[in-house]
C-alpha cells in the first residue's frame, strides 16, 4: 500500500533490499560508495554466504563489508564483475548519471567499468530530465584545481573546491574535489568524453560511458524498475 509518510531513509532501506535481486548467486558482486549503498551492504550481508565477496569502490564501504562479514577482493583479483550496484546523485531517463557526492568517483566509475551490468539504485528525488542540478563533482590533482576551475567557468559553470574541517578533502586516491554548479548536461557522453581530456582531471562524476543497465527507484509507492 502507498505509504507517503516513509522517510528517506526508510526508502534507501527498501530499495537496499530490492537490490538483492540483481545480485548473481555463487559470483563476486561491485559495491558503491553512499548512504543508500550502506543500506544495501546490510542487506547483503543476509546473502553473503551465497556470494563469494564484494569488490568495494571505497576505503568506507569495505570497512563496512568486511564489518558484517562479507569477503572483500582488490579489483585486480577479479576479470570482471556480473554486476555492479550502487547509488546516485542525479539519474536522467537515459541511464545517464552524476556520481561523487561522496567522493568516491574515481574508484566507483573503475568498478562500474569493470562490470556487465551497473544496477542503479536511488530514492525518486534523485530522478531528473538534464544532468547539472546537483553540483558536479570532479577528482582533480591539486596543482591543476585552479586551471580546471577556469576552464568549467568558460562553460558557464562555477567551481568550488571542495573541504573539510577547513581543509581541502582529500580522496582515497590522495586528491581534491572541485563541485560544480550552473551547469546544464544535455549531452552527457560528449561532455564526460571532453573533460576527462582537461590536464589535471583525473575523473569527471558524469557517469555516461558507464551508464546504469537499469534503476531501482524507491517511490512511496514502491520500488519502480527503469531499464534503460
Amino acid at each position: 500500500m502507498p505509504n507517503a509518510a516513509m522517510t528517506q531513509d526508510e526508502l534507501k532501506a527498501q530499495v537496499g533490499r530490492a537490490a538483492l535481486d540483481h545480485v548473481v548467486r555463487g559470483e563476486i558482486v561491485g559495491v558503491g560508495t553512499g548512504s543508500t549503498v550502506n543500506k544495501f551492504i546490510e542487506a547483503l550481508a543476509t546473502i553473503r554466504d551465497q556470494i563469494k565477496g564484494a569488490v568495494s569502490s571505497s576505503e568506507a564501504s569495505t570497512q563496512r563489508l568486511k564489518a558484517l562479514g562479507i569477503p572483500v577482493f582488490d579489483s585486480n583479483e577479479v576479470d570482471e564483475l556480473a554486476v555492479y550496484i550502487d547509488g546516485a546523485d542525479e539519474i536522467d531517463g537515459r541511464g545517464y548519471m552524476v556520481k561523487g557526492g561522496g567522493a568516491a568517483l574515481t574508484r566507483e566509475k573503475i568498478v562500474a567499468a569493470q562490470s556487465r551490468r551497473f544496477v542503479c539504485i536511488a530514492d525518486a528525488s534523485k530522478r531528473v530530465e538534464v544532468l547539472g542540478r546537483f553540483p558536479l563533482p570532479v577528482e582533480v590533482i591539486p596543482m591543476a584545481a585552479r586551471r580546471v576551475a577556469r576552464q568549467f567557468a568558460a562553460q558557464g559553470g562555477t567551481a568550488t573546491l571542495r573541504t573539510k574541517d577547513g581543509q581541502p578533502l582529500v580522496t582515497d586516491n590522495g586528491q581534491h574535489i572541485l563541485d560544480v554548479n550552473g551547469l546544464s548536461i544535455r549531452e552527457p557522453l560528449a561532455f564526460e568524453s571532453e573533460v576527462n581530456q582537461w590536464p589535471g582531471v583525473v575523473t569527471v562524476g558524469v557517469f555516461a560511458h558507464q551508464k546504469a543497465s537499469l534503476c531501482l527507484l524507491a517511490t512511496p509507492e514502491g520500488v519502480q524498475t527503469l531499464r534503460y
